[in-house]
């Protein structure tokens, strides 16, 4: 096994990991998600207004966790097909250090600078 065969490895490891522990909060975080209670007599004004503030932070979480959760699994699926690494734009490598801050990015930093 060469040094970037090892490289690889150890990016699809650390992609399996992040998703697990994905998986693992999105199944604590559904409950924060639920419905906010607005019975009067139970609670406050403004306790109903933090619980909803919470409720709006833990759903915006939420949706954040399943979308990074969609890009691991594409970084999967690239890795499967053998086009892991290669920008879904231009077709070029992305660099190593990038992939290492992100593994699951699918465009070089020339590809996304330019879509901003």
């Amino acid at each position: 096994m060469d040094q970037s065969e090892q490289g690889w490895q150890h990016l699809k490891s650390l992609l399996m990991k992040q998703r697990l522990e994905l998986l693992q909060a999105d199944e604590t975080g559904q409950q924060a998600e639920e419905t906010v209670e607005l019975d009067q007599s139970r609670m406050g004004r403004l306790s109903r207004l933090d619980a909803m503030q919470s409720q709006a932070m833990s759903k915006e979480t939420g949706r954040r966790r399943r979308l990074y959760l969609i890009a691991i699994d594409a970084a999967l699926k690239r890795m499967e097909e053998g086009v892991y690494g290669l920008c879904s734009e231009c077709g070029e490598p992305i660099s190593p250090g990038r992939l290492a801050a992100n593994p699951a990015v699918r465009l070089c930093i020339t590809c996304a600078q330019a879509l901003e």
